[in-house]
């Protein structure tokens, strides 16, 4: 009496099944992106996380040596460092997080072959390694100049905290955004840096907002670093009240940047990288 051989059962689960079985973002994927993050980015040379406080504090330097001598005092209080020093390290905070994670696909193209890397994991590493490091710089340099200077101050945390708060929305969505238009038009990357020049003077990191005249002042009300450099020295200056900060504007843009290239990238990112 024969016996009906019974199909065998294939081990390879189907492919939504194993779709199921990835996480969308592991934290074990994220903390080893993190350490290689580290090790490229800052470990290639002795330097490389020392040179992430100098720039910043190099910068500030320069820029109190140059306007002391045509100005006796800054906008805002006395001591010229400290008020460069709120202005200019939230706009390079902005810029570098920003700038690596329109980075991040290109730079973790060979690693999101893996399944279980999802260009989610990239985005959380680069935006996390990146922002600690930018907050662990502006910790060194402030606390260096309320050290040394020991400016007139009264630190407002929750206003700083904002403020923060602010530049890690904006830079996530603007970062997410440029990292699907510069895989798409390569051509972008070097659009997108000759775009941003003119935020360095137009970010309201050498004078204070009130001082621009009409109907400039109108339209430099729609970039959104000034809001977020007013609302970081209200909580440095008690005596400065920025009546123009709105703290949703920037918000709000950089929520509105980052959905928009989350789903640009859910949709589009393989498509781009097997060309």
């Amino acid at each position: 009496m024969g016996f009906a051989t019974r199909p065998a059962v294939s081990q390879t689960p189907p492919a939504p099944l194993r779709r199921l079985r990835a996480p969308f973002a592991t934290p074990r994927a994220i903390i080893a992106l993190i350490l290689r993050e580290i090790s490229t980015t800052y470990g290639r040379s002795p330097g490389g996380y020392l040179w992430a406080i100098l720039e910043p504090a190099a910068g500030i330097a320069l820029l109190t040596v140059i306007f002391s001598i045509g100005f006796r005092a800054p906008p805002l209080g006395v001591d010229f460092a400290f008020f460069y020093a709120t202005g200019l390290l939230p706009f390079l905070m902005y810029s570098d997080v920003s700038a690596k994670l329109g980075q991040t696909i290109q730079y973790s193209r060979a690693l999101l072959e893996y399944p279980r890397v999802t260009f989610v994991d990239a985005l959380i590493a680069r935006m996390a390694l990146n922002t600690l490091t930018q907050l662990i710089v502006h910790c060194i340099v402030l606390g260096f100049i309320l050290w040394f200077s020991a400016p007139d101050t009264a630190i407002d945390f929750p206003k700083i905290l904002t403020a923060y708060a602010m530049i890690i929305v904006l830079s996530a969505g603007v970062g997410t955004l440029n990292s699907f238009l510069t895989l798409s038009f390569p051509i972008w990357a070097t659009a997108w840096a000759v775009l941003n020049r003119p935020l360095f003077l137009a970010s309201c990191l050498f004078f204070l907002f009130e001082v621009v005249p009409q109907p400039y002042r109108d339209i430099l009300w729609y970039n959104p670093l000034v809001h977020i450099v007013g609302m970081m020295r209200d909580g440095y200056y008690p005596y400065y009240q920025p009546t123009y900060v709105s703290v949703a504007y920037p918000i709000a843009l950089g929520l509105g940047l980052l959905v928009v290239g989350l789903f640009l990238l859910n949709r589009y990112h393989r498509d781009i990288l097997q060309r």
